[in-house]
């Protein structure tokens, strides 16, 4: 199932000149030369003619069309000028014809995360916004880095099977072949798709999964890392953590940021303190009864998506626990079940509009994929913030616990003391 999206903006960019360097000027300037009046009854302008009224090639006119930082200023102005004073308009279809590309970019979901999905599609269409590039959703549905949830007490996690997707999903870019394709986790993270990707020649990025050359890192750690700290500024020192599937690169880099907070706070980061989950609510209510029966008791519990989070609350009410008064809830994501738990969800926001617009550009400019830019923190271009609602609090001051003192006994009730009787008067 997909849809075409209308057609959005962005900073797009090609190829890379040989060298990577800036090009020079290799033409007389054409920023002042006569340029032959056009009418639109004579016959739409092409790449063709910009080339030749700009006097340079049209690979160079391209470029300058999708922004490639591999081109001299003076020569981006020399084109620039031209296509300003001849009114020039690009034409998606005829570019793709003649550069042998299509401008569409595939964005890949298994549609369970469905708010994070629609802010990722107006983060790419905002960025699209005055490129000649469109947006092409698909869901593909059914894959998990972990589909049977065991708490590691027990049993380990079940290992995935991705099959179900991998081929409707090499079918769909056989199909379309984009320019670029983006998944979302945990699909991006199905270990077909890279390869998928480049056997069909299409440029591929995997939020969250960064090996093989071809992720986009969120700041997951560092958003949970803040998580811990916001706890630790409001009282708790005894905070527990619903960690996602051990297989799922963004799952890991949230557990990561638990532990690297707790360590630099001096706090017990002891496993007895993590509980495993599959990103599902269930998870999230096995996950939180096990945590609750500890000795001493969390007085806080982190999860690494809001679908545990609400888990954890349904273990809180099973045990009569007030949320937040002794016990604070945090999820992540802050997608729309936050705010349908009772109470409501605190939870973690990351920018996804921002990482969706860093995603596209890499997309479209492979200049922007060299590993130095790949390795970058995401945090530098995408924030989050912790969105509070109703499960944290500052952790309440223990109650006051009163000694019994010893008092001296009190005397033993002496004689009674008998009224004599009134008469009345004669």
């Amino acid at each position: 199932m997909h849809e075409d999206r209308p057609r959005a903006p962005s900073s797009p960019a090609p190829a890379a000149q040989e060298g990577g360097k800036p090009e020079a000027d290799t033409a007389p300037d054409a920023r002042t030369a006569p340029v032959p009046e056009v009418t639109k009854g004579q016959h739409a302008l092409t790449i063709e003619d910009i080339a030749r009224l700009s006097g340079v090639s049209t690979k160079t006119v391209s470029r300058v069309l999708n922004h490639s930082s591999v081109v001299s200023d003076a020569m981006r102005a020399r084109v620039e000028g031209v296509i300003a004073r001849t009114g020039f308009v690009p034409n998606a279809q005829a570019r793709a014809l003649a550069l042998r590309r299509n401008f569409l970019v595939a964005l890949v979901h298994d549609g369970r995360d469905r708010g994070i999905a629609e802010e990722v599609e107006d983060g790419l269409l905002d960025a699209m916004a005055d490129s000649d590039y469109a947006l092409l959703v698909h869901r593909v549905p059914g894959f998990s880095p972990a589909p049977q949830f065991a708490p590691r007490r027990t049993d380990a996690h079940a290992a995935p099977n991705p099959d179900t997707v991998l081929a409707p999903l090499t079918r769909f870019i056989a199909r379309h072949r984009p320019a670029g394709l983006l998944a979302l986790p945990p699909l991006s993270e199905h270990p077909g798709l890279a390869e998928a990707c480049t056997q069909a020649g299409v440029s591929c990025l995997r939020i969250g999964a960064t090996r093989d050359g071809m992720g986009l890192a969120g700041p997951d750690r560092a958003a949970m890392a803040q998580a811990v700290s916001w706890l630790v500024a409001a009282g708790h020192r005894r905070i527990a953590l619903v960690s996602g599937p051990e297989t799922g690169f963004g799952a890991q880099a949230r557990e990561m940021g638990y532990l690297d907070a707790m360590a630099d706070h001096g706090l017990d980061r002891g496993p007895s303190l993590i509980e495993p989950g599959d990103y599902s609510r269930a998870s999230g209510l096995a996950a939180g009864r096990l945590l609750l029966e500890l000795s001493p008791r969390p007085s806080a519990i982190l999860a690494c998506n809001d679908a545990m989070a609400a888990g954890v609350l349904q273990a809180a009410h099973e045990r009569a626990l007030a949320v937040p008064g002794e016990l604070s809830v945090i999820g992540f994501d802050d997608t729309p079940l936050a705010e349908l738990t009772a109470p409501p969800l605190s939870s973690v926001h990351l920018d996804w509009r921002a990482i969706a617009a860093e995603a596209f550009a890499r997309i479209v400019d492979p200049d922007r994929k060299h590993p130095s830019k790949q390795d970058r923190p995401l945090d530098a271009y995408a924030g989050y913030r912790l969105v509070e609602r109703g499960s944290n609090a500052p952790l309440a001051p223990p109650a006051p616990r009163y000694r019994q003192t010893t008092r001296a006994p009190a005397p033993p009730p002496g004689p009674a003391i008998k009224t004599p009787p009134q008469h009345e008067a004669d």
